[in-house]
């Protein structure tokens, strides 16, 4: 069948001395959509309270429904794009992504538009978890770090237009126009993957798929964010939120000897034996909770006024991101970069606690901390894919990508709970929980690099694949 072949790229693409970086550029669609996708949709929050009349911890769930879903589905999509192909895999991802988000710009209700959101997470599993295995195995090994900078760039444009864009939207044409603004960049994707993306060569049988791991996953993530919600204010007795806590571990225990037993796991626990993986993917669940905190928290505490002052927190992601390379000493390498990142990320987490109600002093703190993550984030991710093997490189993204959806849940929550249970020292509160996690990025971030120190120099390494469609 044809929509279940990969087609080979036009030979003027595939000959074309710079065919991987017109790979990377194809994969930048989707970085750019994600993530403006995802910080435009928190502007909605309070529009969709006032619409819908549902307290926030409801209304939360339009985010976190999403990015459960992406928790649950990512490492499972990964391991199923190494073996039927992530170019394949990559356009129908478009495709759904794409439709979904006209049935949300059309949801008749707050269930619906989450139950909306849910497939829309489907389709964005089905493009992050094939996002940087398409980056890293398009270009040489030595290019590899520059190409995850130009995607963490595009991601970051996505952020920056996102509060600016999206405030535009939500105060004049309204909040179903934000998942709408889709619409054009998915059909422009679509048409990218499919004339730049390389077809997939080197492939991972899938064998047996492990669908108790996926649910025992699902269920985990999905039972301790609702116990925190009720914390957090939804209409639930407050005895539920220590069931659902229980739950929660029970499920989280039993995926773990799941996965540690079944022959096709979802996760892939032998990765995680890597100290540079496993301290690599706290790291980055770190560091975007320290990112996508500040996307929720300051439109509650700044109103009409968050866009501008919220885009420098993008901003200065995407300067970090394209100038790093250029800018920091070449000697400095992954393991500088993952620790000036993190020290600067530390730096304007603490700086916001006390700029965060002045607009131009927050901005620049925002800015600060944008910077940090900007290096931090790219440096980290390299670090961690570059102790994974190239035939399980989809996989491996799928877990970064799913360190991301978590550490993206669960800023959202964690902001969330302590606006409701911080009352006027709410913000304080959020802002305080940041840094902190901020503090951890940074201590893993210096431990990864004392892990890759210690590693022989036999170890598991990235291959580079080849380019050839």
């Amino acid at each position: 069948m044809a929509a279940l072949a990969e087609r080979a790229r036009p030979r003027v693409v595939r000959e074309h001395p710079r065919a991987g970086w017109f790979a990377v550029g194809a994969v930048c669609f989707g970085a750019f959509m994600g993530q403006l996708d995802a910080s435009i949709v928190t502007l909605t929050f309070p529009a969709l309270q006032r619409e819908f009349v549902d307290p926030m911890a409801a209304v939360q769930w339009v985010s976190l429904a999403y990015l459960l879903t992406l928790v649950g589905l990512l490492a499972a999509v990964g391991r199923i794009a190494d073996a039927a192909g992530r170019k394949l895999t990559y356009g129908h991802g478009f495709a759904v992504f794409t439709a979904a988000s006209v049935a949300c710009g059309l949801a008749p209700s707050l269930g619906w538009l989450i139950a909306f959101r849910v497939v829309q997470a489907v389709g964005a599993a089905m493009l992050q978890a094939n996002s940087v295995a398409l980056v890293v195995t398009s270009v040489p090994k030595a290019k590899m770090r520059a190409a995850l900078g130009v995607q963490a760039a595009a991601q970051a444009l996505g952020l920056a237009l996102g509060p600016t864009v999206g405030g535009l939207l939500v105060t004049t044409a309204g909040w179903r126009w934000v998942f709408l603004v889709n619409v054009p960049v998915g059909i422009i994707g679509l048409i990218a993957g499919r004339y730049l993306l390389p077809r997939t060569r080197e492939r991972t049988p899938l064998g047996r798929f492990d669908t108790a791991g996926v649910v025992l996953l699902a269920t985990a993530s999905t039972a301790i964010l609702l116990a925190l919600s009720v914390l957090s204010g939804l209409e639930f007795p407050m005895w539920s939120a220590a069931a659902l806590a229980l739950i929660g571990v029970a499920a989280a225990a039993g995926f773990a000897r799941r996965e540690a037993t079944a022959a096709n796991p979802v996760v892939c626990l032998k990765m995680l034996r890597s100290p540079v993986v496993a301290l690599g993917l706290t790291g980055a669940l770190c560091g975007y909770l320290v990112l996508f905190g500040p996307l929720t928290l300051l439109p509650q505490v700044l109103g009409a006024q968050v866009g501008l002052v919220l885009t420098s927190l993008p901003a200065g992601f995407a300067v970090a991101a394209v100038a790093a390379d250029r800018m920091l000493p070449s000697k400095l390498g992954t393991r500088g970069r993952v620790l000036v990142g993190a020290a600067a990320s530390v730096a304007g987490c603490a700086a916001l606690v006390v700029t965060v109600h002045s607009g131009v002093l927050a901005g620049v703190s925002l800015f600060v901390l944008g910077l940090g993550l900007g290096v931090f984030i790219p440096a980290n991710n390299s670090a961690i894919m570059g102790a994974i093997p190239a035939r399980s490189s989809a996989a491996g993204g799928g877990l970064v990508n799913m360190a991301r959806g978590l550490g993206t849940a669960l800023g959202v929550a964690l902001v969330t709970l302590c606006l409701h249970a911080g009352g006027a020292m709410g913000t304080v509160l959020a802002l305080g929980a940041l840094a902190v996690a901020g503090a951890v990025a940074g201590a893993t971030g210096f431990a990864v690099c004392r892990a890759q120190n210690a590693e022989l120099p036999g170890g598991v390494t990235l291959a580079s694949e080849s380019k050839a469609s």
